[in-house]
């Protein structure tokens, strides 16, 4: 069951609001000692994560499907970077990560008991018997706050970012499940970043711009590549090879912070990774002369999570002032603190408030 993206938290009776957390979407399938996890689009995760079989074992019924989220905490809020180490072939790489960053499952629906097909019972129902029949006392194995109260959703929304929550996920509470269904609401922190356009990548049609190379200036003067702006419509790509054209730099130069390896030393485009092989990493270099307003919901480190929302042009912005300064930083809060919620309340249905 998917969520469709709303720009405010809806309000209303029947609703019910728990955090959207940054991990792999997940769903358990236990069956005594059998224990299977899968991925939101069928994909085997189990050899990934096998710290959390026991725990997993020991905190679920006998025979039951779960859905959830698998997360890694780290020393500043959930580190989604950290999952992406995960999926690697080496099985020695992965048991050795397993005990240096241990992943937790974060626990929201229960979808089967036993031989019981949950699916077409309400959301409360379901949470009910989850919240009955999940063990407790796991450190890895956790249960997602709830509450039907809107003021408490806007305070974790703001107050638990910096922790690595996403946002906050609203459902009714009459709602069956509906696999590949956007019956559920998103709301995500949304900011925008004046950035530097250090570059572009052709269109996979060959005949206009598929994404703009966007880069911020760090401390030390040097220009970090940190994301990229796309999703223009056709006619959008074929006006911008013309906007860019003037901008291009003549065919072997290196007189750009991308390309000159005494200007580099930072975050660079093209750079080759186990999640680009096969891709084409090429790019047209553009002197780093234009600015433009993106819109954004979410950093990981030094670079945006996901894709960029290009908004406008700034050409009132001087490139050198786009630096890293102007993005706002949230204070890390503590991950425990989203959990007492739950402990308070110690079970039954979501806080009534």
């Amino acid at each position: 069951m998917l969520a469709k993206a709303a720009a405010q938290l809806p309000l209303g009776p029947g609703l019910v609001y728990e955090p959207k957390w940054d991990g792999f979407r997940c769903i358990v399938f236990r069956d005594g000692d059998w224990l299977e996890l899968g991925s939101r689009n069928e994909r085997p995760l189990t050899r990934y994560f096998p710290e959390l079989r026991e725990p997993l074992l020991r905190s679920l019924p006998a025979s039951c499907v779960v859905d959830g989220e698998v997360v890694i905490a780290g020393a500043h809020g959930l580190d989604f970077d950290a999952l992406l180490q995960r999926i690697h072939p080496a099985a020695s790489r992965i048991e050795r990560l397993s005990r240096e960053t241990p992943a937790s499952l974060v626990a929201f629906d229960l979808l089967a008991l036993g031989e019981r097909d949950l699916r077409g019972l309400p959301f409360r129902e379901r949470r009910q018997l989850l919240e009955q029949e999940l063990g407790v006392g796991e450190a890895q194995v956790r249960l997602t706050p709830a509450t039907r109260e809107p003021e408490r959703a806007l305070d974790w929304f703001q107050r638990f970012e910096g922790a690595g929550l996403d946002g906050v996920v609203a459902k009714a509470e009459d709602l069956p499940y509906r696999e590949g269904q956007r019956v559920m609401i998103k709301v995500k922190h949304e900011r925008s970043a004046d950035c530097v356009v250090g570059g572009f990548r052709w269109h996979a049609d060959g005949h206009g711009v598929g994404s703009l190379l966007l880069g911020l200036y760090d401390a030390e003067g040097r220009l970090q590549h940190l994301g990229v702006t796309a999703s223009f419509s056709a006619a959008r790509r074929r006006q911008l090879v013309e906007e860019l054209a003037p901008y291009r730099l003549e065919e072997g130069s290196v007189d750009h912070p991308w390309l000159d390896p005494e200007q580099s030393g930072g975050r660079r485009p093209g750079g080759e990774s186990r999640w680009t092989q096969g891709r084409d990493l090429s790019y047209v270099a553009l002197r780093p002369e234009l600015v433009c307003e993106v819109a954004y919901n979410q950093l990981q480190g030094d670079r945006f999570r996901h894709g960029t929302t290009f908004m406008r042009w700034r050409p009132d912005r001087d490139p050198r002032s786009c630096t890293y300064d102007q993005l706002e930083v949230v204070v890390p809060a503590e991950l425990a603190a989203i959990f007492v919620e739950v402990r308070r309340e110690g079970g039954g249905e979501p806080d009534p408030g």
